[in-house]
């Protein structure tokens, strides 16, 4: 723990405005839980038999989480069909078979990974695939988002058993890349704000608009989980469909 109290440190002196989500693992801030299994694309994505960041189902045998979720020599583990973690069953744990994070990733950048488990995900009323969006397809200024996890409820408080949710709405562009400056790179990502959002815990979780998953939770501001001054950061689910849909057809 020590090691990685420094580790983030060093970050924050480098990156005073920026809160990488992995090893502190980003929850929901003024959410509410949601309708058990109302979102059976959900997955928590654990180490150690604990919840460590969140992953979404998109295919019977992938899931697609943050990059920042795995360093070489970790082991995770995928359950599916989850809302209060305490009630999950053995045969809702997966083993991760491949861990596949985006060659180019580094910290906040590429943070995007796929998990292929080691067999595969019978799907049924408590466990299904979200449809992802088109390649390039962009996500328009104002639109009504969600996002869920079991991560933090507050920015300093605990993680949750129970699967929570709220609404939150996409930023334009420009005023991310204003408040983000350099941090924010508009053809890879996606940055929303609404009354509620990820906090620590929620990493790899989906941004949700409309039906489809259109970004994974990538990071916070340093101010605080959901904060105004910079809004939460996605992943940009559409620019990395090709990569994504190479790398399931080699598996």
């Amino acid at each position: 723990m020590t090691i990685i109290i420094i580790s983030l440190l060093l970050l924050a002196s480098l990156m005073p405005h920026l809160t990488f989500t992995a090893r502190v693992t980003v929850g929901i801030v003024n959410g509410k839980e949601a309708t058990a299994h109302s979102r059976p694309y959900m997955v928590s994505v654990q180490m150690h038999g604990q919840h460590y960041c969140g992953g979404l189902l998109i295919s019977d045998e992938f899931v697609l989480t943050a990059a920042q979720c795995w360093y070489s020599g970790d082991i995770l583990t995928v359950v599916v069909g989850a809302h209060d973690l305490r009630e999950s069953k053995p045969s809702e744990r997966f083993e991760v078979k491949s861990y596949i994070p985006h060659p180019e990733y580094i910290p906040y950048k590429n943070d995007i990974m796929l998990l292929k488990l080691e067999k595969k995900v019978k799907l049924n009323n408590r466990v299904k695939l979200i449809t992802l969006p088109k390649e390039g397809e962009d996500v328009k200024t104002d639109t009504a988002c969600s996002v869920a996890g079991w991560g933090f409820l507050e920015t300093n408080g605990t993680d949750t058993n129970l699967l929570m949710e709220t609404d939150t709405t996409a930023k334009n562009p420009a005023e991310c890349e204003h408040k983000w400056g350099s941090h924010f790179l508009p053809q890879q990502m996606i940055c929303a704000h609404g009354s509620g959002g990820s906090c620590f815990g929620d990493t790899g979780g989906p941004l949700v608009c409309g039906k489809k998953a259109v970004g994974v939770t990538s990071y916070v501001s340093g101010y605080g989980c959901n904060s105004p001054e910079q809004p939460n950061v996605y992943t940009k689910i559409s620019a990395y469909i090709q990569w994504i849909r190479k790398e399931m057809e080699s598996f």
